[in-house]
């Protein structure tokens, strides 16, 4: 039996608002069931648990505003609540709820308490698009559950609930801390490698030449495998840096930055990069970007990289300077291929290029470890068969 606790996910987060319960009291879950929606300063997640077990007790209603760390739920084996006592309440539990916000299941006349409602994730961002309220609608999927088809049945505008998306000033704020604070405590040091592409770039042209446009890889993919492999290679950059010093992590969760509509940044991160074929990345940061622009990231996805990339190539942009996001010790940029004068042998030629920097962590590592980095980086973009 252990609490089930709102997850850290970024070093800009000090508490989250449960916005929806996925499970109810006495239901099994596993490992990797989506059991709650949780809202940040950056968007909506939808947060996993890390065991099997049955839901005991749910300590905290929707709404309530829980600090990082604070137990939401209890999974056991399903004796139930006995014996808990008043300290398990979310008043004594870090959490609280919004003022002028009545608790849920609370006059509601001949509706199910949202407790009790079963949601899609698709009915979920949907409905939280448009501003409806669940609790009146009578689900038709499994067990009951709401479904996209659901929601044209009577469901009503939520009085308070927010335009969809994501508070854009207070998301400027959380970036402007995270930011603020590397500038501040990471020592940074920068390196920068140009790379020939002429290998990659004919690699692509023959694997893409007979596929349908959304079965075809981009450049990305490439860049994101090059630097997920030299990641594994080079620990010293792939991890966090915490109170008790750097911890490498043997998983490499490289994340990427995604640009939001309307303004505003992400990173979430692609698990164990390293270990997925090129065409399984590609089609995991299609994924990936999908999510972060519409609804429905993991907080997994958020809490867990362990080295981040930004590549604004399709912005125009030579070269990507960034800066590390902790507790991370490593951001990597690609700038945009382009075609430049290279000596080739005893000749010159032109070929396609790209920039390749690093920014890392001088508490961690040296350039001498970042200069390994880069060359493995572009040895694997030299030979991208062996991707």
């Amino acid at each position: 039996m252990s609490d089930f606790t709102m997850p850290s996910m970024g070093a800009d987060m000090d508490s989250g608002k449960l916005v929806a319960w996925k499970v109810r009291v006495g239901d099994r879950v596993e490992q990797g069931q989506l059991i709650a929606a949780v809202e940040t300063s950056k968007a909506v997640l939808d947060v996993e648990v890390f065991e099997d077990g049955i839901v005991e007790e749910l300590y905290v209603d929707e709404g309530a505003e829980v600090a990082v760390g604070a137990p939401l739920a209890r999974i056991g084996q399903g004796q139930g609540a006995g014996g808990k006592g008043q300290e398990s309440r979310p008043e004594a539990r870090g959490a609280r709820r919004e003022t002028g916000k009545e608790a849920p299941g609370k006059n509601i006349a001949e509706r199910k308490s949202p407790e009790e409602v079963r949601v899609s994730p698709a009915a979920w961002r949907k409905a939280r698009e448009l501003g409806l309220d669940l609790s009146g609608i009578e689900g038709s999927g499994p067990e009951g559950s709401i479904v996209l088809r659901d929601l044209d049945k009577g469901a009503a505008p939520r009085t308070q609930a927010k335009t969809a998306g994501f508070d854009r000033d207070e998301m400027r704020r959380a970036i402007a801390a995270a930011m603020s604070r590397s500038k501040r405590e990471i020592p940074h040091y920068y390196l920068a490698h140009t790379v020939d592409l002429h290998a990659a770039q004919t690699w692509l042209d023959e694997y893409n030449r007979d596929r349908a446009p959304d079965e075809r890889l981009l450049p990305a993919a490439l860049f994101m495998k090059a630097a997920a492999r030299a990641l594994a290679k080079h620990g010293g950059l792939n991890g966090h840096y915490g109170e008790n010093g750097f911890e490498a992590s043997e998983a490499v969760n490289l994340g990427m930055a995604v640009h939001l509509r309307g303004g505003g940044l992400v990173a979430p991160a692609m698990l164990d990069g390293d270990r997925l074929t090129v065409p399984e990345l590609m089609e995991r940061l299609r994924d990936l970007v999908q999510r972060a622009r519409g609804g429905g990231l993991r907080s997994s996805e958020m809490s867990r990289g362990t080295a981040t990339v930004t590549a604004l190539g399709d912005r125009g942009v030579d070269s990507a300077w960034g800066v590390i996001y902790p507790p991370q010790v490593a951001m990597i940029g690609f700038g945009r291929p382009r075609p430049r004068p290279m000596a080739v042998g005893d000749g010159l030629a032109v070929r396609p290029a790209v920039d390749v920097t690093l920014a890392a962590d001088h508490r961690v590592c040296d350039g001498h470890l970042g200069a390994l980095f880069l060359n493995d980086i572009e040895q694997w973009l030299q030979q991208p068969e062996a991707l």
